[in-house]
């Protein structure tokens, strides 16, 4: 159950970004902060449609849309299976692991790139504003997993 604070907070940066607070924006803000991990927009769907929320996909796509453009959610499209995952932005960004085998996502809240960015910056004279990195490969499961075989 997310907490009034948590509701208020969301109130609050909707405000901020001239944003309508509708139960449908609220209702998906909820779900993304209680998942430990970016989720699809059909599990945010399937997740809102489980709790007795009616909402239609495309919707849930449009408010997805505008939380986007308005930068108080990220979007992430990874590259093997072209799907979109969400999640809402924080004050520290995430980097995250993907397996590539049962696709699970491990968010990494420590970032090794802000030396190198700002090594980027002063030699390219370039404004970095914010940056993401992905990096592929086995979960330590379906690594025992193809050991064992």
């Amino acid at each position: 159950m997310i907490g009034l604070g948590v509701k208020n907070r969301y109130s609050k940066m909707l405000k901020r970004e001239n944003l309508r607070n509708t139960s449908h924006r609220q209702s998906i803000l909820e779900v993304m902060e209680a998942s430990r991990e970016p989720v699809s927009a059909e599990t945010l769907y399937l997740t809102l449609r489980g709790k007795g929320i009616s909402i239609s996909m495309s919707t849930v796509y449009r408010a997805l849309d505008v939380l986007v453009e308005r930068n108080i959610i990220a979007k992430t499209d990874f590259t093997d299976n072209n799907r979109s995952l969400f999640e809402i932005k924080r004050e520290e960004h995430r980097h995250h692991l993907v397996c590539v085998k049962c696709k699970k996502i491990i968010p990494v809240t420590e970032c090794p790139s802000h030396e190198y960015a700002s090594a980027l910056e002063e030699r390219f004279g370039f404004s970095i504003t914010s940056h993401k990195l992905e990096m592929f490969g086995y979960c330590r499961k379906c690594s025992k997993d193809s050991d064992e075989k």
